[in-house]
């Protein structure tokens, strides 16, 4: 049996599958196993030893429905019109829909175990927690992570996260993350550093590097991101700030974290920039509340 598997397009979400794809290839045990998709999230996944062949996505149908392979299975983590375009070519063909609840982690595992009960009779009890195969690079750094691709509005301020900076740069060398693109946001951070023990590698870091240097961090502080999933799955200590979006979907699917928010009532309104143009929900949060919780946290004992 030969499997084609589509993962999300971004980081964080193809993190948060990684778990769900290993359980859907250990209970399918298919003699071959292909992985089409962004460039990000095949990447992330292409080291998982179970994956034969990578197939990076044109983003042009015709040209993918061209040269995509025949599989016999054609199974989707996006719920795209494009992606069920792409599955007329196959017999059998899942999609993602929006027909599940929960963490975005349980989400997707119960998408696998629709499928395996679809095509086994088989059910599955057990959730797949996320899984990353990468060495971390022990540093015994702390991490900032100022970014945030989705959109604007769920970034906290550059200054407030050099203040965090500064004060945990008493105790720890600090490591500035972020992927192409915001590499300015970074720039802005440190300009407001006081301390020079600190690394900017803001747009430096393959994936593999980006998930190896955030493996190894004795803390991580960061927007709801990527990068956060990546830390979580190595059980990294995260204190996530979160405005905009949904922390009950996308928080850190681990035991090893604090969120950082300040509930309004406008959130989570989930969109790309605020429409109230205030930007409260971020604006709200500063330094002292970071460093409050990191402190009673014990992350850095």
């Amino acid at each position: 049996m030969k499997l084609l598997i589509e993962p999300p397009t971004w980081l964080g979400d193809s993190v948060m599958a990684s778990g769900a794809i290993d359980k859907l290839i250990e209970y399918l045990n298919p003699n071959e196993v292909i992985l089409f998709g962004s460039f990000v999230s095949t990447e992330l996944l292409k080291t998982n030893p179970k994956i034969d062949k990578v197939i990076i996505n044109q983003k042009k149908i015709l040209k993918n429905l061209i040269t995509l392979p025949k599989a016999d299975i054609f199974i989707s983590f996006r719920r795209s019109l494009a992606s069920k375009i792409l599955g007329i070519k196959y017999k059998k063909k899942f999609f993602f829909e929006k027909i599940y609840t929960g963490h975005m982690v349980e989400q997707y595992n119960q998408h696998v175990d629709d499928i395996i009960y679809n095509l086994t009779k088989k059910s599955p009890k057990k959730l797949y927690p996320p899984k990353l195969y990468f060495t971390p690079k022990k540093t015994n750094a702390i991490g900032i992570n100022p970014g945030a691709t989705y959109g604007s509005a769920k970034r906290w301020y550059p200054e407030e996260f050099a203040k965090v900076a500064n004060y945990l740069g008493q105790f720890r060398d600090i490591i500035i993350f972020g992927g192409p693109g915001e590499e300015e946001i970074a720039k802005d951070i440190e300009k407001h550093l006081t301390i020079k023990n600190y690394k900017n590698l803001c747009g430096k870091l393959s994936i593999k590097e980006l998930c190896e240097y955030i493996g190894g961090l004795d803390l991580f502080i960061t927007n709801d991101s990527g990068p956060m999933h990546i830390a979580a799955a190595f059980n990294v200590p995260i204190i996530a700030i979160f405005g905009p979006t949904d922390y009950t979907e996308t928080s850190p699917y681990s035991n090893n974290y604090k969120i950082i928010t300040k509930n309004l009532e406008c959130a989570p309104c989930k969109k790309r920039e605020c429409p109230l143009k205030t930007h409260e929900c971020m604006k709200s949060i500063k330094a002292q509340d970071v460093i409050k919780e990191i402190n009673e946290s014990g992350f850095l004992r």
